[in-house]
């Protein structure tokens, strides 16, 4: 029984053997930019957690009646010094938002995603 020579497939192998190389090279740009773009969501979200936090407790303690100067520190001490917070207090309610502006660190050079929250509270007498 002959066989046929296996040359044929040899070559076939080795022309091909570059080509997932190649490919994995064109398609890492990609990737970094995705898992860039994940990173700074991921960042995104955790500064949005911050805020909701932050306006939680700032609203507990404007209702409570303390000055809104040392809410608006006790506001910015819990998500960042460059946050904008905003106090509005009424004999029934308060309401406080909080918005920061995010851009990752690896990229100063890019657009700001603004995030932002807020909370009420019943106001103490």
């Amino acid at each position: 029984m002959l066989r046929p020579p296996r040359t044929l497939d040899c070559k076939r192998r080795q022309a091909s053997r570059g080509s997932v190389t190649a490919e994995t090279a064109a398609m890492l740009p990609a990737l970094m930019v995705v898992l860039a773009a994940a990173l700074w969501a991921v960042q995104a979200v955790g500064v949005q957690l911050e805020c909701v936090d932050a306006a939680r407790a700032a609203a507990r303690a404007a209702a409570r009646g303390e000055p809104l100067d040392q809410v608006s520190e006790l506001a910015r001490a819990a998500t960042r010094p460059d946050a904008q917070v905003d106090i509005a207090r009424d004999p029934e309610t308060t309401k406080v938002q909080i918005t920061v502006e995010v851009r990752p660190a690896w990229g100063p050079a890019l657009p700001a995603v603004r995030v932002s929250a807020s909370a009420t509270a019943d106001t103490e007498p």
